[in-house]
């Protein structure tokens, strides 16, 4: 039934024809299998961790990180690590870890909490007044604005999302002034402000005479100490990486001979005993076993199809490829050629770094820039550092269409999906459909609740990793910096199809019938239509929340597909100790490109759906709660970050948190135009204004302070003297902080609120106290993990220092060849060969066991000749 001209939307909605609904039938039909599924899944987690410590607790043990690092290691039985697990604090992560690690756990300890804050705000008024708003919705639709027909009740939805809308701006506001304040104060902590990371920064586009060591505080300033060129060195990368290659094969090629040797022995191992009593060794062989038994292969160069000596010929590889490294690594000279050179500079405090990073040189307009400040020598991709800046700009242009292009192709597959999870409405109405209908309920609940969830989640698995080879393909200087572009980007896909193309189509589905049967009838009728039927779209949400709940944070428990990787490649391919030793130490990293998007876009959804389908809040909360337990575990036990973009990535996720709010109060201020309710409508464009007042504000003074570390700040970091102005103005910030507390106490006594109600309070909304620079260098010292941060720090020596950001290509000595001992001898014979023609060679740390298994010094990484500790640059 379409509106007649006179005829309200209330009274039209009223006397609408009920459609059906199968939300409630979807949202079991999500929950019911993938609880199961998960629960199946945490219990063979409980019964398999404790025999798999390499996936499932690494950090407790692992070799590679330092012992005061580890997580605190439970007895190996079913349920300590549980006990571990809750009292273990977050913050334990940030000594022992990263600072991006501590505040991805904060961010969704932040999304909880506003999901259940908002819970808190709009159920208790909007649940109510939904279900009695006098519309024909059933089911959970009966819950959302799309069942008010009476325009004045939508006044208590306005008010409502003002109060929780000003509530999250401020919940963000607040969450960027102490992140501010611990950025500042981790950075200029002694430790960290001592680390040569700290004191160099990264300038691109060179010109020539910045490569020239005699100009370097001419160029630089005073207090630049040290420069490392940066230009192409492409031959030299390649001969070095074919060169470590031969290695690895040579490697391959010789353990192969030690495992058939050894299989031979152990085959005519009792013959002989019983024949002579003596034990067969290799060097007993007859010579022409031994040759037989040597690895061969056919060449693919000149002389093509030759057989030749698979060991022979590599060893003289190897020499080869050597010698033409250090030929060329002789006769390198740093050429630049039109501003395609970088150089890193070392500056002697952090406060001439940071003035440096942040001054406008004197060169041209393209030229020294961009730069990047507390870059860590593995983290720069050095292809990347020699593009000239025109070059640069048009693969950024280039690289920023084909995300684009990415985005747009998404569109048909994403719209589909949602679509589908609508299907019960068109299957009543398109009659091509109508077979549908003739499904069980349990079929269709599963086709509308748990596949469309599934699909989304397999469309956008790979996005990002899609994102993150384009940027780094086309020109980002570190791992770092494109991680970064990785998390804007996807950001924006994971909105505009996560969200906003699913919701659309989820809705429109319903109203398609509806909008062909009036668009040559009724065309004003349109808009109405599609208003009534977009909350409709929130089923959808809800199975999302709980199918990504329970299915993604019990696979990252029990992480099957690592598990069987390991064990697969560890038994039928890994056959030489490098490899065996790769694969053991090799942990599981983590994405924040990735991660952080996907759960902002989780908050996104809730924030712009709690006052048109409050359920939602509640849905999204439980989902952010089970990530939350799951990522906990990861960080603490099993997950080994590659990249710290140092609090930058939390930065950007806390400020795209308010793309829900604006599009919620649009979504709102259109529903309350199309329904006539003037009132609403007017209070939620002034809300609207004055959010884009507040985001500009914020911005405007928060931004700076975001990207750069004030000069005052930074010198103190520099200064020993403890009496310095900096320091007496710390201590008059803790004083004024103990004043707040002290009045917020009495403020309490009388109105009788319990102190441990009143902390939280005055924590949360005194941030300009509570989260200052003053406050947070106290909350970071107060903790014995920073103590031991001060007292581990790596001393670089004078070559470390000389060769620290010098291209890998320039400085990487020939690895050292790793084999492992063996009963028959053959290790002993290739090792001493290989030392005969001046090649390292090994076999300590690694041996054969009786199985004819290679297995390595894992307990003891002292004994493994290619551990390297990793150095704090």
């Amino acid at each position: 039934m379409a509106p007649e001209e006179n005829m309200s939307f209330g009274v039209w909605l009223a006397q609408k024809k009920p459609q059906p609904s199968a939300s409630l039938t979807s949202i079991l039909s999500a929950f019911v299998p993938t609880w199961l599924s998960a629960m199946l899944f945490v219990a063979v987690f409980v019964l398999i961790r404790h025999r798999f410590p390499k996936i499932y607790s690494p950090r407790t043990f692992m070799g590679t990180i330092k012992e005061k690092d580890r997580t605190p290691a439970p007895r190996r039985s079913y349920f300590d690590w549980f006990h571990a697990l809750r009292n273990t604090p977050d913050k334990f992560t940030l000594y022992h870890q990263s600072l991006d690690s501590y505040l991805y756990l904060r961010f969704l300890r932040t999304l909880i909490f506003i999901c259940v804050v908002g819970c808190c705000l709009t159920w208790p008024i909007l649940l109510p007044l939904n279900a009695n708003g006098g519309g024909a919705a059933t089911e959970l639709d009966k819950l959302t604005i799309g069942n008010v027909s009476d325009g004045k009740k939508l006044y208590g939805h306005a008010i409502i999302s003002c109060i929780f809308f000003s509530f999250v701006m401020f919940t963000v506001a607040r969450e960027r002034l102490w992140l501010i304040g611990l950025r500042q104060a981790w950075n200029t902590s002694k430790w960290n402000a001592k680390r040569l990371s700290s004191r160099t920064v990264l300038f691109l586009s060179a010109p020539r005479e910045a490569l020239d060591e005699g100009n370097l505080q001419r160029i630089f300033g005073q207090d630049a100490v040290r420069i490392w060129p940066a230009t192409s060195v492409d031959k030299l990368q390649a001969l070095v990486s074919e060169r470590d290659s031969k290695i690895e094969q040579l490697e391959s090629a010789e353990m192969s001979l030690v495992l058939a040797v050894n299989k031979k022995g152990r085959q005519g191992r009792g013959k002989s005993v019983a024949r002579n009593g003596a034990e067969t060794t290799y060097d007993s062989l007859p010579d022409g076993l031994k040759r037989a038994m040597r690895p061969t292969h056919r060449l693919k160069t000149s002389p093509v199809g030759k057989v030749v000596d698979s060991i022979d010929y590599l060893r003289d590889g190897v020499k080869e490829k050597d010698i033409a490294v250090e030929n060329e690594r002789a006769s390198y000279q740093p050429r630049e050629i039109q501003g395609s050179a970088a150089v890193f500079v070392e500056f002697r405090t952090l406060a001439a770094a940071q003035t440096a990073y942040q001054q406008v040189t004197s060169f041209g307009v393209m030229a020294l820039t961009p730069r990047y400040t507390g870059v860590l020598p593995g983290e720069v991709i050095w292809k990347n550092l020699t593009l000239p800046p025109a070059r640069r700009l048009s693969q950024d242009g280039v690289a920023t269409a084909l995300v684009v292009a990415t985005i747009i192709f998404w569109f048909i597959p994403i719209a589909i999906v949602g679509a589908i999870s609508n299907v019960s409405y068109l299957a009543e109405n398109v009659k091509w459909l109508s077979f549908l209908n003739e499904l069980p309920d349990v079929v269709m609940g599963l086709l509308t609740g748990l596949v469309p969830p599934l699909l989304i989640s397999l469309l956008t698995t790979y996005v990002a990793n899609i994102f993150r080879y384009i940027f780094k393909k086309f020109g980002e200087p570190t791992n770092t910096s494109a991680e970064l572009r990785v998390l804007k980007w996807f950001y924006v896909f994971q909105v505009i199809h996560v969200f906003l193309v699913t919701a659309i189509a989820s809705g429109s589905a319903a109203a398609i019938p509806q909008i062909a049967k009036k668009a040559s009838e009724d065309p004003a009728s349109i808009p109405i239509i599609l208003a009534n039927n977009l909350p409709t779209s929130a089923n959808f949400f809800l199975t999302y929340f709980i199918v990504q709940g329970l299915t993604k944070s019990s696979d990252n428990l029990l992480n099957y597909s690592d598990l069987l990787s390991y064990l697969f490649y560890d038994r039928f391919f890994n056959k030489t100790p490098r490899q065996k030793y790769k694969a053991f130490t090799s942990l599981r990293g983590i994405s924040w490109g990735k991660v952080f998007p996907k759960y902002t876009n989780f908050v996104i959804i809730a924030i712009a759906y709690s006052s048109i389908a409050p359920l939602v809040l509640g849905f999204a909360a439980a989902g952010l709660a089970m990530f939350y337990f799951s990522y906990r575990y990861m960080l603490l036990f099993t997950v080994q970050p590659k990249l710290d973009t140092k609090g930058h990535a939390y930065a950007l996720s806390l400020q795209q948190i308010l793309t829900g709010v604006y599009i919620a109060e649009l979504s709102l201020t259109g529903l309350f135009s199309l329904r006539k309710a003037t009132g609403p409508s007017i209070i939620m464009g002034v809300l609207l204004i004055l959010t884009i007042l507040y985001n500009i504000i914020m911005n405007r003074y928060l931004g700076p302070l975001e990207t750069y570390l004030p000069a005052n700040i930074a010198i103190s970091a520099d200064r020993s003297d403890e009496q310095t102005p900096l320091l007496a103005s710390a201590e008059r910030g803790e004083a004024d902080r103990d004043d707040a507390v002290s009045h917020l106490h009495r403020i309490g006594h009388q109105a009788r609120i319990p102190e441990q109600v009143l902390d939280p309070l005055a924590r949360f909304f005194q941030p300009h106290i509570f989260a200052s620079y003053t406050a947070l260098k106290k909350w970071l010292e107060d903790d014995d993990g920073f103590s031991a941060l001060e007292e581990d720090e790596d001393e670089l020596d004078e070559e470390m220092m000389e060769k620290a950001y010098l291209h890998p290509a320039l400085k990487s000595s020939r690895p050292v060849i790793w084999l492992a001992r063996d009963e028959m001898g053959v290790s002993r014979v290739e090792v001493r060969e290989n030392e005969e023609i001046g090649l390292r060679c090994t076999d300590h740390g690694a041996w054969v066991d009786g199985e004819g298994m290679v297995r390595w010094s894992e307990e003891d990484f002292g004994e493994v000749p290619v551990f390297r500790r990793e150095v704090r640059w």
